[in-house]
């Protein structure tokens, strides 16, 4: 007899979907950004949005089986209910890919298998060898899998069809080149590459803390991170810092270089830029967030707004990282 399935293993998403958490549980869908990856793309022309539709059909999101660690796939951009999987707006293709995940601790797999490799030595007398524990270890997480709890994020990325950028919005780069490796697999080739930039950013950036002043209308923050290019190990972080102060100074004298820096972009935002040129903690001004119309009552129209201004925005950010860092998709770029 099939047991029904224990409500406390549904993720909050889960139970927000079902409507079995409180209404003011809830928050309302953004679409703004927070961490940029860039990759350049070679031929946009090529991705009609009818198409990718269709393609993108073919690689839906499904929920971890019982014995799944992680899947991924292709959800709606805006909300579940809209049913399209792209959405399509100021030459701009937007998607959206939801990954879940079982949350299984190794620390939590490492303690299990110690204790029954201790049971099973002293019941046998005999010492347990690497083989045997490896299959302990599988056996253990046969185990755990299915009764583990799943955890969902989704990770949106889009196309601008104007200045042949890719710009996934992950926290991580692996997580970023996860969501590229499945649109390359839904497309079945995807002519991509991270950017390649002339000279190497980190000594664009000391130069700029340096000389007190950030080319192209922008201005320094007040957090960076410094690191010395012969010890990995050598790093100091700066936060709420004068950037400009001696101290900072100092550093860069004993031959540490900017790897991570703030930059404040006036009337348009704030943001973290660093050394591989991928952006953290971006965030457009209030004034800006304003257009947007948060007051709209319909949903989709506000949806459209945010993402308007976010392409609007972040096409001038991509064009000031092209000129600082002389940013050219290659004409050797291939498919991959």
């Amino acid at each position: 007899m099939t047991s029904a399935r224990n409500p406390l293993h549904f993720t909050l998403e889960a139970q927000c979907d079902l409507g079995i958490m409180p209404a003011f549980s809830r928050q309302r869908t953004s679409i703004l950004f927070k961490n940029l990856h860039l990759f350049q793309l070679k031929a946009p022309e090529t991705l009609s949005p009818e198409t990718l539709e269709r393609q993108l059909a073919t690689h839906l999101f499904r929920p971890c089986g019982s014995l799944e660690t992680a899947t991924l796939g292709w959800v709606p951009p805006l909300d579940d209910a809209a049913r399209a999987l792209v959405h399509r707006a100021n030459h701009c293709l937007l998607l959206c890919a939801r990954r879940q995940e079982r949350l299984l601790p190794a620390s939590v797999i490492t303690e299990i298998l110690e204790e029954r490799v201790l049971e099973r030595e002293q019941r046998e007398m005999r010492s347990i060898g690497r083989r045997e524990r490896r299959q302990l270890r599988e056996e253990i997480l046969s185990e755990l899998l299915p009764r583990a709890f799943t955890h969902s994020r989704r990770i949106r990325v889009y196309v601008d069809l104007q200045t042949h950028w890719l710009l996934v919005d992950a926290a991580s780069t692996p997580r970023a080149e996860e969501v590229v490796s499945l649109l390359r697999k839904t497309l079945g080739s995807l002519p991509v590459q991270p950017p390649h930039p002339q000279g190497a950013p980190a000594q664009h950036m000391t130069r700029w803390v340096s000389e007190g002043q950030v080319p192209g209308g922008l201005e320094l923050g007040d957090a960076c991170e410094l690191r010395d290019p012969r010890d990995s190990g050598s790093v100091v972080r700066c936060r709420g810092q004068d950037l400009g102060s001696e101290a900072i100074a100092a550093h860069i004298r004993a031959g540490k270089q900017v790897v991570k820096l703030a930059l404040e972009w006036p009337e348009r935002g704030s943001f973290m830029l660093q050394e591989d040129l991928s952006i953290k903690r971006l965030r457009l001004a209030d004034a800006l967030r304003q257009t947007a119309r948060d007051d709209l009552e319909d949903e989709r129209a506000r949806l459209d707004a945010e993402f308007f201004l976010l392409t609007q925005t972040l096409r001038e950010l991509c064009r000031w990282l092209e000129e600082r860092f002389s940013l050219h998709p290659s004409a050797e770029t291939g498919t991959r």
